[in-house]
C-alpha cells in the first residue's frame, strides 16, 4: 500500500459508532464528516440526500445522520473511507449509540500543534557537521568496529584486508617462481630433489581430501576456526610445493620446446600451471575445491616432472622409454587419489586401474609429438653452403638465391645432460613436404663434449627441381619427437 493510497476498514455487523477527532483540539467540519459518514448509493432510496451548501450544523444533525449500521437503513452502509495521512481519524464510540458520534479531543499536553499525529514517523536525514548548531559528528561504522589494542587491531586490519593480503602474496610467489627459474639454470643434477617434491606432494593432496573432502562438503568442514587454519596450511604447502616443480621444469622444457612446432602447446600448459599455483584466491577456492581438478592439475605436474627425473636419476635411457614410464607413474598417482587402497582387492578394481594405466600409456604414445625430449635440446643449428675443418660452417645463411645453390649444409649441436639414450636423424623439408632424411650413422661427426654433432647434406639428385620456398631441417629422435629445427628461405 503506497504512503497516500486511502485505507479502507473491513466492514463487519459489529462495529460501533465513531469517534472523529482532529490532534490540534478544532472541530472538524460536520458537512464533510457527515457525508464520509453517510456515503450513500444512487440505488438506496431510503436515505436522504446531503445538503451540498450546509456548511453549519448542529450535533443533532450529526446525531440524526444515520451510521454505517444505522437499523433502518436497507443495506449495510460503506466505512468512512480515511486516508492514512488525513488528519481525521476514527475512533471507536459507545455500542450503544446514543451518544454524539463526533467527540472533541484536546490536543496532547506539551504537544505542538502543528504536530502531525501519525504513528509511522519519518527519521530525519544525517546531516553534515557544521551543518546545524545542533549537529553531532558523523562517526563512520567502520572506525565504530575498529577494536581496540594492538593485537585485536591487527586481527581486525588482516581480516578487512585478506583479499588485499592474499593478492601481495601472489606478486611473493611470482618472485620466488622467478628465484627458483634462476636456480635451475645452474645444473640438470638438481633434478633429482623433484622426486622428493613429488612424492611430499601426492601425501599432501590425498590427506587434504581426506580431511576436507571435496566440494560443497569442504564449506562445513572447514567452518571451524581450527579446521579453517588447518585449511590454509595445507594449501600453502601445496602451492609452495606446485610453485618450486613447476618453474623449476619450465627452463628446461622451453629450451626442448619448439616455438613454430606443436610442443609448444606443453609448454603454455605448464607455464598456465605454474601461474596458476601463484594464484592464491583461484587455488583455494577453485581448483583446490573440486578433487577431479586437482588431481589433474597433480596428474600434469608429475608426468612433467618424472620425464626430467628419469633421465637425472636413470642416464642413457631412451626418451620414448621415460615418456612411457612418467605416463604410467602419473595415471597410477592420479587413480590412487580416487580409488582406495581397498579397491585393489577385487577384481574389479585390478582392472579399473589397469585399464586406466593402458589408456594413460597410451595417450602419451599417441601424444609424444607435442611432447618436448626433456633435457635434449639444441645448443646451436644454422645452414650453409661451405664447412670449416673443425665441422662448423664457415658461412650461415637465412635467405639464399636458387641460382647460387649447389649444395647445402646442416649442423646441428645437440646437448644431451641426460646421456645418449637416443638415435637422431636430420629431415630436410620444403614447405613442409619431407625431402630428404639422414640418420645418426651418416651424418654424426665429433663435437663439443656432452653434445651429438650432425652434420648432412643436400647435393645433385638429392635436390628438388624447384627449390624456392621454406625450408627447415629438423633434428628428430628416432620416435619421432622433434629435438629442434633451423629454418632458411630460398628465393628465385
Amino acid at each position: 500500500m503506497s504512503e497516500h493510497e486511502p485505507r479502507r476498514r473491513a466492514q463487519s455487523s459489529w462495529d460501533p459508532p465513531t469517534v472523529v477527532y482532529q490532534p490540534d483540539g478544532e472541530l472538524a467540519d460536520p458537512a464533510a464528516i457527515r457525508q464520509a459518514l453517510r456515503r450513500p448509493q444512487a440505488s438506496d432510496p431510503s436515505l436522504p440526500a446531503p445538503d451540498p451548501n450546509s456548511h453549519a450544523s448542529t450535533e443533532a444533525d450529526l446525531q440524526r445522520a444515520p451510521g454505517p449500521l444505522d437499523p433502518g437503513s436497507a443495506a449495510p452502509r460503506p466505512a468512512p473511507d480515511v486516508g492514512h495521512d488525513d488528519p481525521t481519524q476514527l475512533m471507536p464510540g459507545n455500542r450503544d449509540g446514543q451518544e454524539d458520534p463526533t467527540r472533541y479531543m484536546p490536543p496532547r499536553a506539551g504537544s505542538r500543534q502543528d504536530f502531525h499525529d501519525d504513528p509511522t514517523r519519518m527519521a530525519s536525514p544525517r546531516m553534515p557537521q557544521g551543518s546545524h548548531p545542533n549537529s553531532q559528528p558523523v562517526v563512520d561504522e567502520d572506525d565504530e568496529d575498529a577494536p581496540k589494542g594492538f593485537k585485536a587491531n591487527a586481527q581486525w586490519l588482516l581480516k578487512k584486508h585478506a583479499n588485499k593480503l592474499w593478492w601481495l602474496h601472489t606478486a611473493y610467489a611470482l618472485g620466488l617462481g622467478a628465484f627458483v627459474v634462476s636456480y635451475a639454470q645452474k645444473g640438470f643434477e638438481r633434478a633429482r630433489w623433484l622426486a622428493v617434491t613429488v612424492g611430499i606432494a601426492w601425501l599432501v593432496v590425498v590427506l587434504f581430501f581426506r580431511l576436507f573432502g571435496s566440494g560443497a562438503r569442504q564449506d562445513f568442514a572447514t567452518a571451524w576456526r581450527t579446521a579453517r587454519l588447518r585449511f590454509l596450511v595445507m594449501t600453502y604447502v601445496l602451492k609452495n610445493l606446485y610453485q618450486g616443480m613447476l618453474f623449476f621444469l619450465l627452463p628446461f622444457y622451453w629450451k626442448s620446446a619448439t616455438l613454430d612446432a606443436p610442443n609448444r602447446w606443453f609448454v603454455l600448459l605448464l607455464g598456465g600451471c605454474a601461474v596458476l599455483s601463484t594464484l592464491d584466491l583461484v587455488f583455494d577456492r577453485v581448483l583446490m575445491r573440486w578433487k577431479i581438478l586437482a588431481s589433474i592439475f597433480y596428474g600434469v605436474t608429475l608426468f612433467a616432472c618424472l620425464n626430467l627425473v628419469i633421465p637425472a636419476l636413470l642416464p642413457n635411457t631412451r626418451t620414448l622409454f621415460t615418456l612411457l614410464w612418467a605416463a604410467g607413474i602419473a595415471v597410477l598417482g592420479f587413480t590412487m587419489l580416487h580409488l582406495p587402497l581397498g579397491a585393489l582387492r577385487s577384481p574389479g578394481g585390478v582392472a579399473l586401474l589397469l585399464t586406466a594405466l593402458v589408456g594413460g600409456t597410451g595417450l602419451a604414445y599417441g601424444t609424444r609429438a607435442i611432447i618436448p625430449p626433456v633435457p635434449m635440446h639444441l645448443s646451436s643449428a644454422a645452414v650453409g653452403p661451405l664447412t670449416l675443418p673443425d665441422g662448423r660452417l664457415a658461412m650461415e645463411v637465412k635467405t639464399l638465391h636458387a641460382s647460387v645453390i649447389e649444395k647445402l649444409l646442416a649442423v646441428t649441436d645437440v646437448a644431451m645432460p641426460g646421456g645418449k639414450g637416443d638415435k637422431l636423424h636430420h629431415v630436410w623439408r620444403l614447405n613442409g613436404e619431407e625431402i630428404y632424411r639422414a640418420p645418426e650413422e651418416t651424418s654424426a661427426v665429433q663435437g663439443p663434449e656432452a653434445t651429438v654433432r650432425l652434420q648432412s647434406s643436400l647435393t645433385g639428385r638429392q635436390l628438388p627441381e624447384r627449390l624456392k620456398g621454406h625450408w627447415a631441417v629438423d633434428v628428430e629422435t628416432e620416435d619421432g619427437q622433434l629435438v629442434g629445427r633451423v629454418s632458411f628461405d630460398v628465393t628465385e
